[in-house]
């Protein structure tokens, strides 16, 4: 299904550059810039094959893209500066990208910053204090780990195998459907820990071995180029929370990294995202916890509007599997982002 999708959006990218349809219409979807959404930066993938390799982008890719967003026109600037243009409805000056990454891995700081150096180019990284402290695991990494040990796997009443790459991947799509959909928030981290322990996995080990520490964190921190934002506390989807819940992730995230880092973090990143994850209820209380800007993983550009809607702001990820200049350009041009929402221009929640 997710071969079939991606080619299906291979296919609409190429036929807007080859057809000249993105550059017709920039004008009218193009908007007035964007933010870029980055997980993991790295070569050294564990799993180079694996579900998560979206979540990956190489080095020489962003090399290469902020390369082009430069010779684009575009101008890099922060969150902050992202949410004064927009205030200041600065249609007439240039468009403008905003960079950011979520989680806090550890090559955000060791393989993109050398990047970022080199293009003068800002990055907000979104924190998650469990992730950091190992409270909450990077569960999605864990399950990967638990399907490649190849052992079987009890999921209710059901036995899922992981003796061949098919094998694997059909249980991984499983065991995803069942933390995000199945097993309430509060149960998340010991149906995970379960799985793992079944599979001989250990269940802190991704963390430890791809995620930033306090120390480094701090380190990174104090670079001129990076700001760190709010992600919650244990990265739960808030929109299977109740309001109490939520408003603990938000200000209690945010407390824990403040008392860490020195700095109280201004802007926010709702973990996952996308509709599931992120309605009207969660952004209301983002805006009245106090944060600047928070972002979604909705696909779109932004426009002048969104200074009415600096809460649940769009992004353009930069995946793994669209490792591609030509896509990302018909991406940012403005085509893309009515086709991904049902023919909204203005993409909010």
């Amino acid at each position: 299904m997710r071969s079939g999708a991606d080619a299906l959006r291979r296919m609409v990218m190429d036929a807007g550059r080859i057809t000249g349809i993105d550059r017709l219409l920039q004008p009218w979807f193009g908007g007035t810039g964007a933010i870029l959404m980055l997980h993991r930066v790295t070569d050294k993938l564990r799993f180079p094959d694996g579900p998560n390799r979206h979540l990956s982008v190489s080095p020489r890719f962003l090399d290469a893209v902020l390369t082009m967003l430069r010779d684009d026109g575009f101008v890099f600037v922060s969150m902050d500066e992202a949410v004064e243009r927009l205030r200041a409805g600065d249609a007439g000056g240039s468009r403008f990208v905003a960079l950011t990454a979520d989680d806090g891995y550890r090559d955000n700081m060791l393989e993109a910053l050398p990047v970022l150096e080199r293009h003068s180019t800002p990055i907000t990284v979104y924190v998650a204090p469990g992730l950091i402290d190992g409270t909450a695991d990077l569960w999605w990494d864990v399950l990967e780990e638990a399907v490649n040990a190849g052992c079987p796997i009890q999921l209710g009443g059901e036995q899922l195998n992981c003796d061949s790459s098919s094998a694997r991947q059909s249980a991984f799509s499983r065991l995803l459907t069942a933390v995000s959909k199945d097993v309430p928030e509060s149960e998340r981290t010991g149906f995970v820990r379960r799985v793992a322990r079944e599979a001989g996995v250990d269940h802190s080990a991704p963390g430890r071995a791809t995620l930033m520490t306090w120390d480094e964190l701090r380190h990174f921190a104090r670079h001129p180029l990076v700001t760190i934002g709010a992600h919650t506390v244990d990265h739960h989807n808030l929109k299977r929370l109740g309001e109490t819940e939520v408003l603990f992730e938000l200000e209690e995230g945010r407390r824990r990294i403040t008392e860490q880092l020195g700095r109280e973090p201004r802007h926010f990143a709702y973990p996952y995202g996308f509709g599931e994850a992120v309605g009207p209820r969660e952004v209301a209380l983002v805006r009245q916890t106090g944060y600047l800007s928070a972002v979604t993983t909705r696909h779109g550009v932004l426009r002048e509007d969104h200074i009415d809607h600096l809460h649940a702001l769009p992004r353009l990820s930069l995946n793994g599997r669209f490792q591609n200049l030509a896509h990302l350009r018909t991406m940012l041009r403005g085509l893309t982002t009515p086709l991904a929402n049902g023919g909204r221009r203005l993409v909010t929640v």
